[in-house]
């Protein structure tokens, strides 16, 4: 006996399918658009310009890993560190600002003097870490 089989149907293309597949490229698509940066932006000085600072033009900070932040030999708070940069800024726009930071200091307190030196153009910013 010769058993007859049902021809299989293919799933048809229907306009669920195709419904469903817009909605997801549009979806990815949304999602793709939403770019969020966290963090600071700095602006590196050109490559090709090199610029020596005598040392009549260079104000030394240091950062503690306490977090506290000292000028001169003595503790001072951030409204002050921007008063001085504020001051010797009006006083000399060439000014180069010199950020010692010990490796355990607080990164918030690296981003307050940072802050601070963007709100007052200093043009010329280094640091350096100690270990």
């Amino acid at each position: 006996m010769k058993l007859y089989r049902k021809n299989k149907r293919s799933i048809p293309e229907s306009a669920s399918t195709s419904d469903l597949a817009f909605i997801l490229i549009i979806y990815f698509l949304v999602i793709a658009g939403f770019n969020v940066n966290l963090g600071i932006r700095l602006e590196l000085p050109d490559t090709s310009s090199v610029r020596i600072a005598g040392m009549d033009e260079i104000i030394q900070f240091d950062l503690l890993d306490t977090g506290a932040l000292v000028f001169e030999g003595r503790q001072i708070s951030m409204d002050e560190a921007e008063t001085i940069i504020r001051v010797n800024m009006n006083n000399n726009p060439d000014l180069a600002l010199l950020l010692f930071i010990d490796s355990e200091a607080s990164w918030q307190s690296l981003v307050f003097f940072v802050e601070a030196a963007q709100k007052n153009n200093v043009g010329y910013f280094s640091f350096n870490l100690r270990p």
